[in-house]
């Protein structure tokens, strides 16, 4: 007998204190159900709720803190930016993360901007989505390796808010940037190629904690906070200029 589908809004029991909280928002069934499985069936997270409308998951967001969402952009009432923006202003430690269909300039950068940490596109498989969850609450940015590469060359271009990246940039400089050392300058090359953390420390042949710890001071080298930022602001700097 196959298993029921799972509901368009549907609060799950807890799994244990220490498990990671996540919530889904996924308007079509047959994906929201594989991803609540893969997502439910590892041990150490809890799906803490599943939602297929912004309207059901602005009303769920209010029930717990989560430390991951994961959440589809084009939602039939409305747009998964909405629920990102509640999320962080709600829960400030939630770490959003998109998976869509749309890998366009336009929608990444609209997710980044409200606050989106990760972004996956829907050919991720659910092990692959589960797999990006524990990236990102570990501290990494997942980003999908077609949409780092559109981030890279927007950011080359220089078309992302020009004075206002120039200004960000001039604040940095001015901060004093401190220099990337070799191996720092081979994590960061992988990372602007959308490379996980796991693969990060396959390529390097270190543990996932030293590749973490890598790309943790590549962030305070870089002043940022995020991967996207590292990408647009080592672009700038030209850390990622040659083969």
């Amino acid at each position: 007998m196959s298993a029921a589908p799972l509901p368009a809004a549907c609060a799950l029991p807890a799994k244990g204190a220490a498990a990671m909280a996540v919530a889904l928002v996924e308007d079509d069934p047959a994906c929201r159900q594989s991803f609540a499985a893969a997502l439910d069936s590892a041990p150490d997270v809890r799906l803490a709720w599943a939602a297929a409308t912004r309207t059901q998951a602005l009303a769920l967001l209010a029930t717990e803190p989560l430390d991951v969402l994961l959440v589809d952009l084009g939602l039939p009432d409305g747009s998964g930016l909405e629920v990102i923006a509640a999320a962080r202003a709600r829960w400030p430690a939630c770490a959003p993360m998109v998976c869509t269909i749309f890998g366009d300039e336009e929608h990444v950068l609209a997710a980044i901007e409200a606050g989106a940490m990760g972004y996956l596109l829907k050919d991720a498989t659910p092990a692959t989505v589960v797999q990006e969850v524990h990236s990102l609450h570990a501290g990494g940015s997942p980003i999908n390796p077609l949409v780092a590469r559109k981030l890279l060359v927007h950011a080359r271009q220089g078309n992302a808010a020009p004075e206002a990246g120039a200004a960000a940039t001039a604040a940095r400089m001015a901060g004093g940037i401190q220099a990337l050392s070799a191996r720092e300058h081979e994590v960061l090359r992988l990372v602007s190629r959308g490379h996980t953390l796991v693969e990060v420390a396959g390529a390097l042949g270190v543990s996932q904690h030293t590749a973490r710890t890598f790309v943790r001071r590549i962030y305070a080298k870089l002043q940022v906070n995020s991967r996207a930022d590292a990408v647009r602001v080592a672009a700038h700097q030209g850390l990622l200029d040659g083969p």
